[in-house]
């Protein structure tokens, strides 16, 4: 699948602003100002903060691969990994709360641009015959 018809699918784009969202949030709650500091961290908060960028990351990555494949056991992977990366990420903003985040209004913005994510996934899954 080409990259512009990627681009007009709309877990595809609600994934791009998850993982945009999950990157601001990543450096808002940091103790950290770069990427590679983030991820060489002690800070438990930091380390949470490097996941949460991580697997928002991922996420696309895994989209293009379940679209560019023809292979039904990759696309069956692709789609179990997403739904692990999206658990994760709703587990990290739970432990970056417990863990005293301030910006508690970030966190409710990110989950609920993740329930927006999970709702088109969850379509898009359904596109595809799962």
């Amino acid at each position: 699948m080409s990259s512009n018809r990627l681009i007009k699918l709309p877990v595809y784009r609600k994934a791009l602003e998850l993982q945009a969202m999950s990157q601001a949030i990543a450096l808002c709650v940091s103790r950290r100002q770069d990427l590679p500091a983030l991820y060489a961290s002690e800070s438990l908060r930091d380390q949470v903060a490097g996941s949460l960028l991580t697997d928002s990351l991922l996420i696309p990555e895994q989209i293009a691969l379940a679209m560019n494949t023809r292979s039904l056991a990759i696309r069956e992977h692709s789609l179990h990994f997403i739904h692990i990366m999206t658990r994760n990420l709703a587990s990290y903003c739970k432990g970056l709360e417990m863990d005293g985040v301030r910006e508690k209004e970030y966190l409710d913005l990110l989950r609920q641009e993740l329930r927006l994510f999970r709702l088109s996934f969850r379509n898009w899954r359904k596109s595809l015959g799962y």
